[in-house]
């Protein structure tokens, strides 16, 4: 902090200055306000807050929310406590568990939304095991308990977890429920929070704990968070309108085609808890989470198109209560349980989604009389479709973040071979400089995750976070990691570019150069209208599978227009997905290989589905990609020899469109390497 910085001057002055703007509140509940802003991430603009203290701020306001901000941020902290001892919180919980008569609990990775980006509040699986993956759960018993991951957290988990207490579970192995019909004893009690479960979840959980003779029960109350001592508060960012400009369609029209679908199901309202569903619905942007713009909160939405939003009113913005007119209803969270009772004592046919909607909201409605009309979310297939307003703003911000991307490329491959012998590039210093090219955009909003930066054996851990102690230097003869993305209003971006640092091994050549053919194949496909993403899946995989080898991750994920860079239901994987690739839709097309302790390799860009032109004879509609992502990528790892033409072709193709669309957006000297950097191929097998 500099020293100029004012000090905070007491409550008494800021009552003062809050009178003289004509602020709602004192200086307690700004102090109460400030719980739930420090608890929320920190903004690019850390002053946006004070918009929810007073629309019109005079320097000295500023000064001291500024200075209180800073006083109460010194003594605050996620409630994680770094470096504790996990074994004596499970023994904790454990013992919580027996004073409540109970043999089990479950410790999901998710919150009341099920959502993949949760608030400090919600991290209790960090909280007891240490694990810090995106996924996960953990099932607590009496003598045992185990923490399950995917593919892509099998080395990050026993890097953080202590094994000693928690076994490690691929969940290709075992699932949860496999476990619990495997290890919990007859007549045993396991019990789950159903705020954090779906419906679908409970289904199976109970499934599998009747086949082992026990019971699984719901809890009043979460045993986890009553024993969490500095537990933060909910989150509170300011939540504002996502202008039309980006959007391309009113609110007002969302709801009314949202109404039109319930009708068609035979409802008469909708439930919906995905936050993102809500953002996109209403039009507007938060700030709750990491990297996710989106405002945690519930909706109930009529036929008719009228809303009733339950969110606290302190996040919502001047500009945001008039953007939302009189068609929706803003009600405190505490009123969305009386207002599901409600709907049940009408006896009103209610839709909401199995398959993310909470238990707690199924039994809430069913309890009260309500008839339940179980379905998909309806915001999610309209909001995975990209209108053209969308489409053409993703493209405009691929293009700003390609350039960005390049000079980054531009910057690595000049200075970490250079400084190799003395002071080396390190993981840290890359995602930084990557960062901070990023932020030269006016229209930077956030990353869109946290960038993973791995060199070497750090680049063949799928979900690597470099920190302090993992930091590691981009060493000659390795290769280099960088999957990375940016949040702005007219569009979300992801990316991965795998780089050799020196002079790559033939291994490493071979590797890329199949994950290349790989990706090639994906962006070259043409399929029929109706195809899943799950059908598309081999072609990625093919090239690898005939050297005998494979990816632990899907090839594909949906992505959002300014919201989650992870969006369903839309995505390419082995697992099977019934949903169908339409125009308008977002995907990643990342196939990657990993070598455990020695490097990972992925290529990743964004594509759009797009329409094709069908030969005359052609039955059916033709679907293809078009690709958003503009960057190069690294040929001194390219094997041509493995390269048939057309896929030369391909490649040549896209890196001239590359250097087209980024020539005018560089700097000289930057523009001259991109240049070479996507010289043609052609010719050089």
């Amino acid at each position: 902090m500099p020293d100029s910085a004012p000090t905070y001057a007491g409550d008494a002055e800021l009552d003062r200055l809050l009178a003289a703007a004509d602020s709602a509140l004192d200086a307690a509940a700004v102090r109460d306000l400030l719980a739930g802003v420090l608890a929320a991430p920190e903004p690019e603009d850390p002053e946006a807050w004070m918009e929810l203290v007073a629309e019109r701020r005079s320097p000295a306001l500023a000064a001291q929310l500024g200075a209180l901000k800073r006083d109460l941020a010194a003594a605050w902290d996620d409630g994680l406590g770094a470096g504790t001892d996990h074994g004596a919180r499970l023994a904790e919980l454990r013992a919580e568990l027996e004073r409540r008569g109970l043999q089990g609990f479950l410790v999901p990775r998710s919150d009341e939304h099920q959502g993949e980006y949760v608030p400090a509040r919600a991290q209790r699986l960090a909280w007891l095991t240490g694990f810090t993956g995106s996924a996960g759960a953990a099932l607590v018993l009496a003598e045992q308990a185990a923490v399950f991951v995917d593919g892509r957290y099998t080395l990050q988990v026993r890097q953080e977890v202590d094994t000693t207490l928690f076994t490690p579970v691929h969940l290709a192995e075992q699932s949860p429920a496999d476990w619990i019909a495997e290890n919990l004893k007859a007549g045993a009690k396991l019990a789950y929070d159903p705020w954090l479960h779906s419906e679908s979840q409970v289904k199976g959980l109970r499934k599998a704990a009747e086949k082992a003779g026990g019971h699984l029960v719901p809890c009043e109350g979460n045993p986890l968070d009553a024993i969490w001592r500095g537990q933060p508060a909910a989150p509170l960012a300011p939540v504002r309108p996502h202008d039309l400009a980006y959007a391309g369609q009113p609110a007002a029209e969302k709801r009314a085609q949202i109404g039109a679908e319930i009708k068609t199901r035979g409802a008469e309202a909708v439930v919906l808890t995905l936050p993102d569903s809500i953002a996109w619905l209403l039009n507007v942007r938060g700030g709750d989470v990491t990297h996710t713009p989106f405002a945690l909160s519930f909706a109930i939405l009529r036929a008719d198109g009228s809303t009733t939003w339950f969110i606290d009113e302190r996040k919502l913005t001047a500009a945001t209560r008039q953007h939302l007119g009189n068609a929706v209803a803003v009600e405190p969270p505490e009123a969305f349980g009386p207002a599901l009772e409600a709907l049940g004592q009408a006896a009103a046919k209610v839709t909401l989604d199995p398959a993310s909607a909470p238990d707690w909201a199924f039994e809430r409605l069913r309890s009260s009389g309500a008839k339940l009309v179980p379905g998909a979310d309806p915001c999610l297939l309209p909001k995975a479709r990209k209108n053209q307003t969308e489409i053409a703003g993703t493209r405009a911000a691929h293009l700003r973040d390609g350039a960005a991307v390049t000079r980054f490329l531009a910057w690595l491959t000049a200075e970490a071979p250079a400084r190799a012998g003395g002071d080396p590039v390190t993981e840290i210093e890359a995602a930084e400089r990557l960062a901070a090219l990023r932020r030269g955009d006016a229209a930077f909003r956030d990353l869109s995750f946290d960038t993973i930066s791995g060199a070497g054996p750090n680049g063949a851990i799928v979900h690597y976070r470099v920190d302090a102690e993992s930091n590691r230097a981009l060493g000659a003869g390795e290769l280099y990691l960088v999957d990375s993305g940016a949040q702005y209003p007219d569009g979300t971006t992801d990316v991965t570019r795998t780089l050799a640092i020196g002079e790559p091994t033939e291994e490493m050549r071979d590797r890329f150069t199949r994950v290349l053919k790989g990706h090639i194949a994906i962006a070259t496909a043409r399929f029929p209208k109706g195809t899943t993403g799950s059908q598309l899946d081999t072609l990625a995989r093919r090239p690898l599978w005939e050297a005998g080898l494979d990816f632990d991750h899907g090839t594909g994920h949906g992505v959002g227009s300014y919201l989650s860079v992870h969006e369903g239901p839309q995505r390419i994987s082995k697992a099977p997905n019934p949903v169908p690739l339409e125009p308008g839709m977002i995907v990643s097309n990342e196939p990657g290989y990993y070598k455990e302790g020695a490097y990972g390799i992925r290529i990743e860009n964004l594509v759009t589905v797009v329409p094709l032109s069908a030969p005359p004879e052609s039955e059916r509609e033709t679907l293809g990609f078009e690709t958003l992502t503009l960057a190069p990528i690294d040929r001194s790892l390219i094997e041509a020899s493995l390269l048939d033409a057309a896929e030369i072709a391909w490649l040549d193709a896209y890196h001239a469109r590359v250097r087209s669309a980024l020539t005018p957006e560089l700097d000289p000297d930057t523009a001259a390497w991109l240049a070479a950097a996507t010289a043609p191929l052609a010719g050089e097998q």
